[in-house]
């Protein structure tokens, strides 16, 4: 079986990671190579704790094929979305009534409410992975998905009380955004895809031209409201997988392309929940799939860079707080017996 391990990303992956970014190219993980060195800069930071304030990190993942030495896929954590050099932006979805017994009419309608936070809730986000990986038996996606969750779980206080995925909506096949064409681009005279470019780096024109009073979605095209808190057909598996661990729709969307956002108590998070250390035990090998074995993420934290490693492998718990490895993950991992693992076993 071939060996796959997800570890704290660095400045040595910009090449690798740029590529990666190119299968979707999205806010958090752009296909630029000065934002994905920026990113990655940060993200080294984060880990080593060069950036002293831990709500202004952002840890990004990279799941790599060992044999391969090759990055295929991606995630990431934002820990606070917000601070006072560039608030969290948003749009409330707000339906509202209205009645007139004059005419006897009655309508239900929906309002788009721009609003700003400066300190929002911890993102996940920046997931990734190459297509030809997708339906390997390793389940990759949940993997590289699930490993944000055990570094929540792992370094808790460092992170919010909130966690917030933002969701992609559905886009035209060449990008186009139904909801900016007929509401952002009248406001800030650009395009979809320059005011995506110019987000990343300045957000002050969103705060500076949107209007500040609710717009009512009625007056927008029918293709614009279509879209409104809808998921596109590419995110469609992370929502599934979202609700499924506690998310719920937050009745928000992003202010460009009206993706909804999802949001949900930290600590009520199944996956952050199940997360757990235990002390590794000398035992034999469990790979051969033994009744008590579960399949867990199993990470350890690294004294030097990439400071955080994973794998995913065979797992027998032993009493409340000991644990059993496989030989190939504790080798891997360079973990003697007596040492620590943090685990979270998969559905």
């Amino acid at each position: 079986m071939k060996q796959y391990e997800i570890r704290g990303a660095s400045l040595a992956d910009e090449d690798q990671l740029l590529a990666v970014a190119r299968h979707l190219n999205t806010v958090n993980l752009p296909a630029n190579r000065d934002s994905i060195r920026g990113i990655l800069e940060k993200s080294e930071q984060s880990f080593n704790g060069v950036i002293k304030e831990p709500l202004r990190r952002e840890y990004v993942f990279v799941l790599r094929d060992v044999e391969e030495e090759r990055i295929i896929g991606t995630s990431m954590i934002i820990s606070q979305l917000g601070n006072k050099d560039a608030p969290y932006i948003y749009v409330d979805v707000i339906d509202e009534e209205r009645y007139s017994h004059t005419i006897d009419r009655h309508f239900r309608h929906t309002t788009l409410n721009i609003g700003y936070s400066f300190d929002g809730p911890t993102e996940i986000g920046g997931l990734v992975l190459l297509p030809e990986y997708r339906r390997v038996p390793e389940r990759l996606g949940q993997f590289v998905s699930y490993v944000r969750f055990l570094y929540l779980r792992m370094h808790r206080p460092l992170f919010r009380d909130t966690l917030l995925a933002e969701l992609l909506p559905p886009l035209e096949a060449d990008g186009t955004s139904h909801l900016w064409e007929a509401w952002g681009r009248h406001f800030t005279g650009l395009s979809y895809a320059e005011a995506d470019v110019l987000s990343k780096k300045n957000k002050e024109f969103i705060k500076g031209l949107f209007p500040e009073h609710p717009i009512y979605a009625s007056l927008l095209s029918s293709k614009a409201q279509e879209v409104i808190g809808k998921v596109g057909t590419q995110t469609r598996g992370v929502e599934k997988l979202l609700r499924r661990i506690g998310f719920t729709y937050a009745k928000r969307v992003d202010p460009f392309d009206g993706g909804p956002h999802f949001t949900a108590p930290t600590d009520d998070v199944t996956l952050v929940k199940r997360s757990f250390a235990a002390k590794v035990l000398p035992a034999p090998d469990v790979s051969g799939g033994a009744s008590k074995a579960e399949r867990c993420v199993v990470a350890v934290e690294l004294p030097q860079a990439p400071w955080f490693l994973s794998v995913l492998a065979n797992v027998v718990r032993v009493g409340e707080d000991g644990i059993v490895l496989e030989d190939a993950a504790r080798d891997h991992l360079k973990l003697a017996p007596g040492a620590f693992a943090w685990c979270l076993p998969l559905d």
